[in-house]
């Protein structure tokens, strides 16, 4: 799924960029602060405010894109409004969480690392977030599941559609 940044319908959320980094411009390592704002202000850095934030710090936008890329807490594509994790750790993969994945990948025709084409649900395939003892587990925004079995996600998944 492409999606197109839209230069007028973002006008004040660049505005509100701008003052971001208008104030940290002169400050030493003003680079990673200036991204996480960004990426609150738009939800994602897509390349028009990399490139925004290149000319405004003087930094090369091949340097903000290797930072936005290195770093996981950045993303290149806007996230979903339930955001789905898929524990792939070794608890969870040995108690069938690939089948979870998979499961949900066809539910929603979605891939790993990828949003739903209406915006709703993002998908992602995370190492261990220390719920073992509930392996296999899936966390949608701030909602843990555990001990999951691959025919329960579609009931799971219901609830967030509506």
């Amino acid at each position: 799924m492409a999606f197109k940044f839209d230069w007028k319908q973002n006008e004040e959320k660049i505005k509100q960029l701008k003052e971001v980094m208008e104030k940290n411009k002169n400050t030493k390592g003003a680079l990673m602060p200036v991204l996480h704002e960004a990426q609150k202000i738009f939800g994602y850095l897509p390349i028009e405010v990399q490139t925004l934030i290149s000319e405004e710090l003087k930094v090369p936008l091949s340097e903000i894109y290797g930072v936005v890329t290195f770093y996981s807490q950045f993303t290149l594509v806007p996230k979903g409004q339930y955001q789905i994790g898929v524990c792939l750790g070794t608890a969870c993969y040995v108690k069938g969480s690939q089948a979870i994945l998979d499961r949900i990948k066809e539910n929603l025709n979605v891939q790993v690392g990828s949003t739903t084409p209406d915006g709703k649900f993002s998908l992602e395939a995370t190492r261990c977030i220390g719920a073992c003892g509930l392996a296999p587990v899936i966390t949608i925004n701030e909602d843990v599941y555990g001990r999951l079995k691959a025919e329960e996600v579609d009931g799971i998944l219901e609830k967030y559609k509506g």
